[in-house]
């Protein structure tokens, strides 16, 4: 008998045909979040659960999952997820990294080119009828290449953005718990200072680090007062990484020239005074989502989660402990 299974969303055939091979499948075809109580109640039974970064899957629901063996989430963060509660359990938790990286620092640049450049308000200004005549300084924005590019957080996706930076002959610095060997910063042209010089330096700042009790709030007030008021600050990270309160009145009051967000403090909410600003570039967690990466990635997760089922190896489990 094949053991059941819960995906809390819809996903990609080709990562429901890897479950089904091997597993009874139950899923939602209406697209639904479910409620705390629901998922509480679909796990019931099941031995295997994939997820996606937005559900909540805490210690009410890994308790009620008595049979659960794994949890596999369609994401590389799993703050999502009571890891520490799942250890305990004995359940595994499993990522996708490494997928997703080139497509979020795509979406990096394409944001930083956006929120310089203007380009979203320029299109807002045409489809609204506003434009009459060409101008010097219509639409002038910041230019990017041959300025400083900051970076925080300097793992896989970091170094992609990186790497695009040679392109627009920028000056690259990064931030980072643990710097880079020599040999690789050399390879990004990339300087590592700490968070302050940073800040005060970059004419970009983008971040790329894990949502944690340490990075949450990792931009407020205080950072933000060490910005450049011609800088800008690009977040395709997690939104509890930045202060929106702050972030908010550093826009309101000039401190920083501009925003782009990927991700937001309380999805899928957004601040009307966010939303109400021309210099505030707003996609909806978007980071990864090309249709090729999306389906690797649930493609990876519905491979995790059966290699567990399976007592095979997979390198993506967060929780080695579980299986040592």
């Amino acid at each position: 008998m094949k053991p059941p299974v819960l995906v809390t969303r819809v996903i990609p055939e080709p990562a429901l045909d890897v479950l089904r091979e091997a597993c009874e499948v139950q899923c939602d075809p209406l697209d639904q979040a479910l409620t705390p109580a629901a998922l509480r109640h679909a796990v019931l039974g099941k031995q295997g659960l994939l997820v996606l970064a937005t559900d909540r899957i805490d210690a009410a629901v890994l308790e009620a999952g008595t049979d659960l063996k794994v949890v596999s989430t369609v994401a590389v963060g799993y703050d999502n997820i009571d890891v520490n509660t799942a250890t305990q359990r004995g359940i595994v938790v499993t990522n996708t990294p490494g997928v997703v990286t080139e497509s979020t620092a795509d979406l990096t640049w394409a944001l930083l080119c956006s929120v310089a450049r203007r380009i979203v308000e320029g299109d807002r200004y045409i489809r609204a009828g506003k434009w009459r005549d060409w101008t010097l300084l219509l639409m002038a924005g910041g230019d990017i290449h041959g300025k400083t590019l900051g970076i925080c957080g300097m793992g896989r996706i970091g170094q992609a953005v990186a790497r695009r930076a040679s392109g627009f002959h920028m000056r690259v610095l990064y931030h980072n718990r643990h710097r880079l060997e020599p040999a690789l910063e050399a390879e990004l042209h990339a300087t590592w200072v700490d968070k302050t010089t940073l800040l005060q330096q970059a004419d970009f700042v983008t971040l790329h680090v894990p949502l944690s009790a340490a990075t949450t709030r990792f931009i407020g007030a205080a950072e933000l007062r060490l910005m450049r008021p011609t800088a800008y600050l690009i977040n395709v990270a997690r939104g509890p990484v930045v202060d929106e309160t702050a972030l908010i009145q550093a826009l309101q009051e000039g401190w920083i020239a501009g925003a782009a967000l990927d991700v937001f403090e309380n999805e899928p909410h957004v601040p009307a005074a966010l939303q109400s600003r021309d210099n505030v570039v707003l996609v909806p967690h978007i980071g990864s989502a090309s249709v090729a990466t999306r389906t690797r990635m649930a493609v990876m997760a519905a491979e995790n989660l059966v290699a567990i089922l399976r007592g095979t190896p997979t390198p993506h489990v967060v929780n080695p402990a579980v299986l040592a």
